[in-house]
């Protein structure tokens, strides 16, 4: 248990439950038993801290994730940024891109700067890869809200879906995977290079679709939950990604 809470910091009893199950853990009864599982989780204080989260307003926007829920696997995406530095001070820039409905995680793009041209550019690799979603949801940032981004996602028939200014709970499950993103990497990291930091983003992509449970799936990694709902024919291989 204390070596999969060190792997996986924000995780609680329950998913730690599903690890141990799948890594074979048992007891003479069968399966290892989520309740002694919790019990031994409060007994050594692993919990993890919850904070206490002031209510906010929906707001009058028709394209926050509380007023448009996706409805099925490529019907919503949605991007945000994140920043961090490497040692030398200076900035890295993040870009997840995740399918709402799925929680898979098509790409951690990483770059010192991300412009509305390179954005333009990931996301055509993924539209090749994935299919085009039915919309995109972001914030009114200067990348997404540029000419020519507008003008290419009009051109493939793709709904810009903008969230109201100052409020990121309207596009809440990119956020949520950011504040897991950098709970479990970012800040437990500190990247050399640009390159150090794009190579471990990858593998924590991977490991975040295919290996880590997912509390809003019922416990299936995004990976699992996607080939469920869609067949496994459907589901382009992370080896296949691998090799774009």
């Amino acid at each position: 248990m204390h070596k999969l809470a060190e792997k996986n910091p924000r995780a609680g009893y329950r998913m730690i439950t599903q690890l141990l199950r799948r890594e074979g853990w048992r007891s003479e009864q069968g399966l290892i038993n989520q309740k002694r599982v919790h019990r031994l989780w409060k007994l050594s204080g692993l919990q993890v801290p919850k904070k206490q989260r002031k209510r906010r307003r929906l707001g009058s926007s028709q394209h926050g994730c509380v007023r448009l829920k996706a409805a099925y696997r490529g019907h919503i995406w949605s991007v945000d940024f994140l920043f961090d530095t490497t040692e030398d001070g200076r900035q890295v820039k993040f870009m997840p891109i995740i399918d709402e409905y799925t929680r898979e995680c098509f790409c951690i793009d990483v770059s010192r700067s991300i412009t509305s041209k390179r954005v333009i550019e990931q996301l055509e690799r993924l539209f090749y890869l994935h299919g085009r979603p039915a919309n995109l949801r972001s914030d009114n940032g200067p990348e997404f809200v540029a000419e020519a981004l507008r003008t290419y996602l009009a051109d493939q028939e793709v709904e810009t879906r903008y969230i109201e200014p100052g409020a990121p709970w309207q596009n809440g499950y990119v956020e949520s995977f950011n504040a897991t993103f950098r709970a479990e990497l970012l800040d437990r990291e500190l990247f050399a290079t640009v390159l150090e930091a794009e190579v471990l983003s990858e593998q924590y992509r991977r490991k975040y679709n295919t290996y880590r449970p997912h509390s809003g799936l019922d416990y299936l990694t995004p990976s699992a939950f996607a080939a469920q709902c869609c067949g496994k024919a459907d589901i382009i291989s992370e080896s296949a990604l691998a090799l774009t």
